[in-house]
């Protein structure tokens, strides 16, 4: 058997490491462009230039790693911002949010998912009948809201077929603001409420949320064509959708609720949205729920009176809500 000479050809030297250290330092981006992102499918953001009605698709750059962004969020963009089919910029900033939307699954779920981020108020869509109105929905949102730091509003639709004042009644005592929202009932009083905020909708499947943002916002079934171009043959309902109101302001229309789980909420978390209650309950013994007796004897709330008391006693229902466990 003859043995293989080799020779200097067949030597295989592994290059060495290069001598110019990788830089950790990430381009500035000072010419940034600020957006708002109105819409979310699978990897790409569709976002409205600040004070420009073009509407950009954009990625999220590796350096935000999986940093959440979600419609409502107020973004800065670099790239081809130009808006023209088929091109791409790149989201490389995430403004800090001046308030969240949050729930979960369930009440045993861990996972909190943002719903909307940066709005002013939270339309809660109930219908006085067909579906009949749960109450415990309605809560939950409102524990959301006031933990978010949102302005919450009652908008009860189909009125025509029953006298929502019975339902309403169970909300006395939070000063909360209650429209009318069928297709009956003018949309001014809701439009002098959200004109120049962001507003985010929410709502059982049912309620007639989608027929009171085709009245808010004209063009609504147009717009929401546009910004959903983002995903292929995806259902507009299935996704948060922000829409542009005709007087200024934004609607964000949310897909139809199925549950509102609260368990990242706390009950401290709910009465300290409120300033008149924060400082009573430092006068509550350790652990207490403030659902009052026969759970918390000595809860401060019972030490209260007058309007003060009658604003305990409407958050203390809002506590069992949460207290309860069931999230629908």
């Amino acid at each position: 058997m003859k043995r293989r000479v080799y020779d200097e050809s067949d030597v295989r030297i592994r290059p060495g490491k290069p001598t110019r250290p990788r830089t950790k330092n990430r381009p500035e981006h000072r010419n940034a462009d600020r957006a708002m992102v109105v819409s979310v499918d699978r990897g790409r953001w569709g976002c409205v230039l600040d004070n420009e009605d073009r509407f950009v698709i954009a990625m999220r750059a590796r350096e935000l790693g999986r940093t959440p962004i979600v419609v409502g969020d107020y973004v800065e963009i670099v790239g081809d911002t130009s808006g023209r089919p088929d091109t791409l910029a790149r989201i490389i900033r995430l403004e800090d949010r001046s308030s969240v939307l949050r729930r979960t699954a369930d009440d045993t779920d861990p996972y909190e998912r943002i719903v909307v981020a940066n709005a002013q108020k939270l339309l809660i869509v109930v219908a006085a009948a067909d579906p009949t109105p749960r109450t415990g929905f309605v809560e939950r949102a409102l524990v959301a809201a006031y933990v978010g730091g949102i302005e919450p509003i009652l908008c009860v639709t189909k009125s025509d077929l029953a006298d929502p004042a019975e339902f309403t009644r169970h909300f006395d005592g939070l000063d909360l603001t209650i429209v009318h929202g069928g297709t009956h009932n003018p949309t001014e009083p809701i439009l002098e409420l959200i004109t120049g905020q962001v507003t985010a909708l929410i709502g059982h499947s049912g309620v007639g949320k989608s027929t009171l943002v085709n009245r808010l916002v004209p063009d609504a079934s147009r717009a929401v064509g546009v910004v959903s171009g983002i995903g292929k043959g995806r259902h507009t309902s299935s996704q948060s959708v922000a829409l542009r109101l005709p007087g200024g302001g934004w609607v964000v229309d949310t897909p139809g609720i199925r549950s509102f789980g609260l368990a990242h909420i706390e009950a401290d978390d709910v009465v300290k949205a409120f300033d008149d209650l924060a400082d009573v309950i430092e006068q509550c013994p350790r652990g207490c729920t403030h659902l009052g007796p026969p759970e918390d004897p000595e809860c401060a709330f019972d030490t209260l009176s007058g309007a003060a008391l009658r604003r305990a006693l409407a958050v203390r229902v809002l506590l069992a809500a949460l207290a309860t466990n069931d999230s629908w």
